[in-house]
């Protein structure tokens, strides 16, 4: 019988949190999926597994209440009732009311607005030196976000602080301050959707957050959808930018390549989303192996991003690259709902950027997130 691959990698290493690609393309080489005995679940290096297992329905979201279980109860409220956190039927039941929502035109309609948006935060940066995340990439897509649901501008501190303390529960490791944090986030959070909602049951307006309160989805549901577009319309753009914008200028001025084909390749080069974890409901053969019921696999997307069995020199960003069928947004049911907008935001505050300073270059060494699940900076600093 033919012995199980296993890897002994450290997802929390702080040298493979500083960059993870050589390492995963050591791990990639030697097996597509292997056992990873610390964490007690599989890894998936390939692109061609990560795919397969993206698509297959044998593979699901299972949420499960992280303990102590009523300490945690504000944290874990938001996430049970989330489409991502469920699988279907339960998950069409919450993604379809949203989906419809989306469907009605309101990202397409937002996009001069976000040329607006993204001209007014340039005109108040200091083009001798500003930090393009904090002045920039961070208050967008809250702002858009904001606009798109309803949610008052007044509001957008809050939600990036919020936003910021619930994501950082998903990486490897949390200590204490983290967890208390994201369980005080998580509560104001709820209270400001909750006022929110019924706000918008007494006098609907023309925004996606009266949509969502028209439909039949509990209160819980609803503010679960809220906070899901919230924090991944936030986290995802923020760290898709600042990362793929570092790549770009470590390779000189920014690229005239179409704007669009430069946010895709940003999404593959440096995936602000590197780890998705997946749970087998029944037996299934993943990459070679076999994945009991029961057992998790963590998928590695920075790692299938970056497989040279899809992309040619995949580890040069190649703003041109196509085709690009890179992962990121996941695939199956659990594709990104948020794709389109986020793709139409990235490539207008990437074109913005790129016209108002066509010389912009690094101001200083850009500064990391110690975080692997999560990737991103946290300050860039750039100079125009």
């Amino acid at each position: 019988m033919p012995s199980v691959p296993t890897t002994s990698v450290d997802l929390a290493d702080a040298g493979l949190v500083a960059d993870p690609y050589p390492v995963l393309a050591a791990e990639r080489a030697r097996h597509p999926v292997a056992w990873h005995e610390a964490s007690r679940r599989w890894l998936v290096f390939s692109h061609a597994a990560v795919s397969a297992a993206q698509r297959d329905r044998r593979l699901g979201r299972i949420w499960v209440d992280h303990e102590p279980a009523e300490a945690l109860a504000p944290f874990n409220l938001l996430h049970r009732h989330q489409m991502m956190e469920n699988e279907p039927p339960e998950h069409t039941r919450l993604r379809r009311p949203v989906a419809r929502a989306f469907a009605r035109g309101h990202v397409e309609r937002l996009r001069p607005r976000v040329g607006a948006l993204a001209a007014e935060l340039l005109d108040e940066v200091d083009a001798g030196s500003f930090d393009v995340l904090a002045d920039y990439a961070e208050p967008l897509p809250v702002l858009v976000i904001a606009e798109l649901l309803g949610v008052p501008s007044s509001y957008v501190a809050d939600l990036r602080r919020w936003s910021q303390a619930i994501v950082r529960m998903y990486e490897p490791t949390r200590p204490a301050s983290v967890v208390e944090d994201a369980v005080a986030a998580a509560t104001d959070f709820a209270a400001l959707v909750r006022d929110l909602v019924a706000s918008r049951r007494r006098t609907p307006a023309e925004d996606l957050l009266s949509d969502l309160a028209a439909t039949d989805l509990s209160e819980d549901e609803v503010v679960a959808a809220v906070v899901l577009l919230l924090n991944a319309g936030h986290e995802a753009s923020v760290n898709v930018f600042g990362n793929g914008l570092v790549a770009m200028l470590g390779r000189g001025p920014l690229p005239d390549d179409d704007a669009a084909s430069c946010v895709e390749e940003m999404l593959r080069f440096d995936s602000a989303l590197q780890l998705f974890e997946r749970t087998a409901t029944e037996d299934v053969e993943l990459g070679g192996v076999r994945v009991a019921a029961g057992e998790r696999v963590a998928l590695l997307l920075g790692s299938a991003n970056r497989d040279p069995a899809v992309f040619d020199a995949p580890d040069e960003l190649r703003p041109a690259r196509t085709p690009n069928p890179h992962l990121a947004f996941g695939a199956g049911v659990h594709f990104c709902l948020g794709a389109p907008l986020a793709r139409m935001e990235l490539a207008e505050s990437l074109g913005a950027l790129r016209s108002r300073f066509p010389g912009l270059g690094l101001a200083a060494d850009p500064v990391r997130r110690p975080t692997f699940v999560l990737r991103g900076y946290r300050e860039v600093r750039v100079a125009g």
